[in-house]
C-alpha cells in the first residue's frame, strides 16, 4: 500500500504541466531613445495592436524608472510615451528621453502561464496571482 501511494504521488508529480518560459528580449533602438521588445507571437501581438490605445499597452508593457528604494517599485507610476507594433515586436519610445546612467525596468505580467493546482501548491501561490518579470536597463 505504501508503495503504490509513493508511485501514484511520483506519477502525479512528473506528469504536471510544466511552466513555460517566456522568451521576452529587450533592448533599446533608435539611437538609445526607444525600446524594442520582441518574443511575442505575431498573430497575437497584432491582433492586440488592432483596438489598442497606449494606456492599454501601458497596463500590458509599463516601463519604469527604478527608485533608490527598490522596495517602492511596486508604487510607481508608468513612463508615459507611445507604443508602435511593427511586425512582431512592440516598441516603446518615452515622451520624456531616457537618462544617461538612470536604470529602468519593464515589467512584464505573464498572462498566458496557465497553471495546474499542483502548479499553484508547488508555487505557494494564491489563485488570481499574476507573475510578473522586471527586465532592467539603463542607458
Amino acid at each position: 500500500m505504501k508503495k503504490s501511494a509513493i508511485a501514484i504521488i511520483i506519477l502525479f508529480c512528473s506528469c504536471a504541466g510544466r511552466v513555460s518560459e517566456n522568451r521576452i528580449v529587450m533592448k533599446l533602438s533608435d539611437s538609445n531613445r526607444s525600446i524594442t521588445i520582441s518574443g511575442f507571437n505575431k498573430a497575437i501581438i497584432n491582433d492586440i495592436a488592432r483596438d489598442t490605445d497606449t494606456n492599454v499597452w501601458q497596463g500590458l508593457l509599463p516601463v519604469y524608472k527604478m527608485p533608490v528604494d527598490t522596495d517602492d517599485k511596486d508604487f510607481l507610476t508608468a513612463q508615459p510615451g507611445k507604443y508602435v507594433v511593427k511586425d512582431s515586436l512592440v516598441v516603446f519610445t518615452p515622451d520624456t528621453a531616457f537618462k544617461k546612467g538612470q536604470v529602468y525596468f519593464l515589467r512584464f505580467f505573464d498572462y498566458g502561464d496557465t497553471k495546474t493546482a499542483w502548479q499553484l501548491l508547488q508555487a505557494m501561490e494564491k489563485p488570481g496571482t499574476i507573475r510578473h518579470t522586471d527586465l532592467r536597463f539603463s542607458y
